[in-house]
């Protein structure tokens, strides 16, 4: 019934409840909603619609089963794919940091997709009937295994659609950009000090293959999440499940999302740990350090432009100062590197919460699912900035490269062969302190005739082939 104040009263079996008139979710919802007001971070919503997948799936196959009427397994069907959608989003308003299990945004979501489709049949919200939450809605399921299977399918998903192609997206910018600049001469460095020459190709071709190898690590971790614990219920032993109901919703759900999803090996190891989470946002923290040590290099290829190494340009974005006129900062490469430290701080958060497993049960799921799609999301995003704002419109700065090298007394490594180590090394350090080139000593001491010197100090030459 609904009281003066626009809500309706609920009943479980702790008592009254309170809840808006207009919403989908009910009594179990507003306890969580009550009890949790600590973040005010939600759910992440690729995980709602992660559990809207498998409700849906679920429903049909009870009504295979025939433990579920086929009209009600049709409208919980139907309601659950609205949630998978999205249309539903605002009705889950349950804090991140709630019980360890997920079970007040499993049930949110059960008395979401509940209400709705006692909706669809000319029922009301808030009655239990025709539709109930856990008798039809959660037929066959258990939080416990429900909500670490959502976490699965939302991961993978965010993983297919946005990480891997922000990547590959990035990777293919460097690509092309390297093949642009294959003719750019400059001077590499170690322990940020002169080194021997290198093409700017060859650096930003070794950015490629450095994201290549980390897409690597992150598809292979992303295996491990393939495996879904549905079908465990309550500790793995599948108590309350009709026979064939995981194996069955597990192939429904792989069907819907195009992605080969599997019972897992050992359903008590898929339920109590998760591990597979653990080292899916360890494969993320090395996307994260990869990013940090590529935006790095180029924050520091583009400094200056007149006091810094000013090799590149990369876009003027907006400005960079209030109070000094006309500067521009590298505010994307920044943005970047803040990215990798939330990143690099949130798989520190899984790794901590995925030790927190006792017995049948991780119990800081809710928490594991925050730092994992998260970070997902935000690399995805900093990626395709990267790639648009920054990669596509970098530009050498070809003369500045090529005085660097021709100055540098780390040409002299060139000759070393010819004229021994330790003259190389006085000549090294007469240019340091004369501010003299390793060519102009070399000719004045007449040690090597000019052609043969022109051909040893040939920079391009010097990087290899």
């Amino acid at each position: 019934m609904a009281d003066d104040r626009g809500f309706r009263v609920e009943k479980d079996f702790l008592g009254e409840v309170k809840v808006p008139e207009s919403a989908l979710f009910g009594a179990q919802t507003q306890r969580a909603v009550d009890n949790f007001p600590v973040s005010g971070v939600r759910i992440p919503m690729s995980l709602i619609r992660a559990l809207g997948i498998i409700k849906r799936a679920a429903a049909e196959t009870n009504a295979e089963l025939r433990t579920l009427d086929a009209k009600i397994a049709e409208a919980i069907a139907r309601a659950a794919g609205e949630v998978a959608e999205g249309t539903h989003d605002a009705q889950f308003p349950v804090d991140v940091f709630q019980t360890g299990s997920g079970t007040s945004s499993h049930m949110n979501a059960n008395e979401v997709i509940a209400n709705r489709a006692s909706i669809l049949l000319g029922g009301q919200a808030g009655k239990k009937d025709p539709v109930h939450p856990n008798d039809h809605v959660n037929l066959g399921q258990s939080s416990n295994d429900v909500f670490p299977t959502a976490i699965h399918i939302a991961t993978v998903l965010d993983c297919d659609l946005l990480l891997i192609p922000a990547m590959e997206t990035l990777e293919r910018a460097f690509v092309e950009r390297a093949a642009a600049f294959d003719h750019v001469v400059k001077l590499g460095r170690t322990h940020l000090m002169d080194a021997v020459p290198v093409r700017l190709s060859q650096e930003l071709f070794g950015y490629a293959s450095q994201l290549r190898s980390a897409r690597g690590r992150v598809e292979r971790a992303r295996e491990g999440l393939l495996e879904l614990p549905l079908g465990g219920t309550a500790v793995g032993t599948g108590v309350g499940a009709p026979p064939g109901f995981a194996v069955r919703t597990i192939a429904r759900i792989g069907a819907t999302t195009g992605v080969p999803f599997r019972d897992p090996v050992d359903r008590f190891e898929a339920m109590a740990s998760r591990d597979a989470l653990v080292a899916y946002a360890a494969a993320l923290r090395g996307v994260a350090i990869s990013l940090t040590k590529i935006a790095n290099d180029l924050r520091w290829m583009a400094s200056g432009p007149a006091s810094g190494l000013a090799e590149i340009r990369i876009p003027d974005l907006q400005p960079g100062s209030s109070i000094m006129p006309g500067k521009v900062n590298p505010v994307v490469l920044e943005m970047t590197l803040m990215v990798a430290a939330q990143v690099v701080g949130a798989d520190t958060t899984v790794a901590w919460a995925g030790a927190r497993g006792e017995f049948e049960i991780n119990v800081m799921m809710p928490v594991i699912a925050l730092n994992v799609l998260g970070p997902t999301e935000l690399l995805s995003r900093a990626m395709n900035l990267l790639t648009e704002k920054v990669v596509r419109g970098l530009e050498a700065n070809e003369e500045r490269a090529r005085s660097f090298v021709e100055r540098s007394s780390a040409m002299v490594t060139a000759l070393a062969p010819k004229l021994g180590y330790d003259r190389a090394s006085e000549i090294a350090r007469e240019a340091q302190a004369t501010g003299k080139t390793v060519r102009a000593i070399v000719s004045e001491r007449g040690l090597i005739p000019p052609a043969e010197l022109d051909a040893l100090l040939d920079a391009r030459k010097l990087t290899g082939e």
